[in-house]
């Protein structure tokens, strides 16, 4: 506990020309004002973080008065929540005033009502440990609901009924799963009995607030934790149903892996492999393997012998990949990354010991196209047997590939790939207008390009020539 202390007041002294000015001004204005939730948390934590949230008793047109004179900037956008957000030099500050919110039981947005006390505003936060509060100035710790001991106990519970919680936003269930995932914590047995009756509540929240919480989730230190709560819940069944049906029934014989198991293990394999796309979390790269072999369920077949299939998997992963992040209201560019990753994922096996014409490795590089990296991440991750000296051949196969991908993309700029000739360039030679047949021309060269690798323009020109005479042939 005393290194507790310690740490929270080198924080707070970190804080202090934030802190104390504020807090000074609004008491001088005869107002509340406390450090609340994630920022005390996180100073508890030893965690240092320069975005601050407050909690106020002044409403949002005073708060906005306050800060006039002293903030760099100011911001509006979060008024009808009761939230006025600021920069101050190097930390960004959102001051809330005391509120109260909940959801009608058919409703996706919160209604919101100013509270008149810390400890009501506290009282209705996710969880205990997000529910302490530093007062300020004076710097007096506020902790109701023992968040402290939760603290050190790695235990998520909520202030109040877990079953009040969740009914008033039913995001924080998500969000239960969501800090398990950040922290490393464990969820209280309560709180997970209350998700599992609750799940279907999630269906009131709208897409995009899943979504945003999935991906913190997901790029968090510690994605398995949170993932196998949504699924031992029933919360996945709701927002991510491709995940739970990866637990399919084993045949008989078990010959085939645990897909479920298999892919979280994937994913680990894939944030070890993180430090190649520059060591930050990289949700593309986590959400791709994660949802890798979803098409698994769909094309699984039984053959004679006890054999299991799941031939084109790749191609139904990738469908299906699609329509789920839409569903979740992903980006395009997002989607389309992700789905050519799980499209991808097997072309590697393909390659045998080494098989690969030089014109099979110029494919995989252009159908990977900027996302070869994650693609080579992704392969290796793909590789979860226990037999080492199997997993040591696929590694020294995929070593080959890699080195054989170096030497072209030097010799021929595979990453740019194009046909020897350009369109201009074909309409010039044949004779032609721009149409139809300059396209199937121009597809014509990247074919030849890719099978038989870079031409100079005159042996370009006349294969084009050939091409051309054959086909009015």
């Amino acid at each position: 506990m005393a290194e507790v202390q310690r740490r929270v007041a080198a924080e707070l002294d970190r804080l202090g020309p934030v802190i104390d000015e504020l807090g000074a001004r609004f008491a001088d204005a005869g107002e509340e004002l406390a450090l609340v939730g994630g920022p005390v948390r996180d100073a508890m934590l030893g965690r240092l973080q320069n975005d601050l949230d407050f909690a106020t008793s002044a409403r949002p047109d005073v708060t906005e008065r306050l800060l006039k004179g002293w903030a760099d900037a100011i911001w509006d956008m979060g008024r009808d929540f009761g939230t006025i957000g600021a920069r101050f030099g190097p930390w960004q500050v959102e001051i809330t005033t005391y509120r109260s919110e909940s959801y009608d039981p058919s409703s996706r947005k919160p209604d919101v009502d100013f509270g008149d006390s810390l400890a009501g505003d506290l009282g209705r936060r996710d969880f205990t440990v997000n529910a302490m509060a530093v007062s300020v100035p004076g710097r007096v710790f506020e902790d109701p609901h023992g968040g402290l001991l939760d603290l050190a106990e790695r235990t998520l519970r909520t202030p109040g009924r877990p079953e009040d919680s969740f009914s008033d936003d039913p995001l924080r269930m998500m969000r239960a799963a969501r800090f398990a995932a950040q922290l490393g914590f464990t969820v209280a047995p309560e709180v997970v009995a209350a998700m599992t009756r609750m799940a279907g509540r999630i269906e009131i929240i709208s897409a995009e607030r899943v979504r945003d919480e999935l991906v913190k989730l997901v790029c968090a230190p510690h994605p398995r934790l949170g993932l196998t709560l949504l699924v031992e819940t029933g919360l996945a069944e709701h927002v991510l149903p491709e995940l739970p049906a990866l637990a399919l029934e084993r045949d008989e014989h078990h010959r085939h892996k645990d897909v479920y198991e298999h892919t979280l293990t994937v994913l680990e394999q894939t944030i070890d492999q993180e430090e190649r796309l520059g060591g930050e979390p990289d949700f593309v790269s986590r959400f791709a393997a994660l949802m890798h072999d979803v098409g698994k369920p769909r094309t699984r077949r039984f053959e004679s012998g006890g054999v299991v299939t799941f031939h084109h998997h790749d191609v139904v992963g990738a469908k299906i990949t699609r329509k789920r992040m839409r569903a979740l209201r992903f980006a395009n560019a997002e989607i389309d990354a992700v789905a050519r990753l799980v499209e991808l994922h097997l072309r590697f096996h393909g390659y045998g010991s080494g098989e690969w014409t030089d014109s099979a490795v110029r494919r995989y590089v252009r159908d990977a196209g900027d996302q070869l990296e994650r693609l080579h991440i992704l392969t290796r991750a793909d590789c979860t047997t226990r037999n080492e000296r199997k997993a040591a051949r696929l590694r020294r196969t995929y070593d080959e590939l890699e080195a054989r991908i170096a030497r072209l993309s030097e010799e021929e700029e595979l990453a740019a790939i194009r046909p020897d000739l350009d369109g201009n360039q074909i309409m010039s030679i044949l004779g032609i207008g721009p149409g139809r047949e300059v396209g199937e021309a121009y597809s014509w060269l990247l074919e030849l390009r890719m099978d038989e690798g870079p031409k100079s323009a005159a042996e370009a020109e006349a294969a084009l020539r050939q091409w051309w005479a054959d086909r009015q042939a």
